[in-house]
């Protein structure tokens, strides 16, 4: 048996990429969800503020669908990282990561629509 950490198998390397897939999956598909109804908010808008929003609502979809892709690929990023205990720390980091780039991705979304 070694003497570092590094090398021994971790019983307990599934509990973070688990609880990290039960919050990023939920977050994601609502807001997938609020992107994808988004256009809906200015429906009842004048020409030119609907205009903006479609001008607006492009960029914004796009920064929306890479950030919940690259959520996606920390999600599976986070099962794949090898479950030696030496990785636990890079192992928790990355499933924290994973419902972040969620939240900032919505947030980002947010803020880069330009709504009437």
């Amino acid at each position: 048996m070694p003497d570092d950490l590094t090398h021994v198998r971790d019983t307990r390397a599934w509990i973070a990429p688990l609880v990290s897939t039960l919050v990023t999956l939920p977050l994601a598909f609502f807001a997938l969800v609020f992107g994808g109804l988004s256009p809906m908010a200015c429906d009842s808008c004048s020409e030119a503020d609907s205009d903006r929003f479609d001008a607006s609502f492009g960029p914004a979809w796009t920064v929306l669908c890479c950030g919940l892709v690259l959520s996606l690929v920390l999600l599976v990023a986070a099962w794949a990282f090898p479950w030696r205990q030496g990785n636990a720390a890079r192992r928790v980091l990355i499933s924290v990561l994973a419902p972040a780039t969620v939240l900032l991705t919505s947030v980002t979304f947010a803020a880069l629509l330009d709504t009437p």
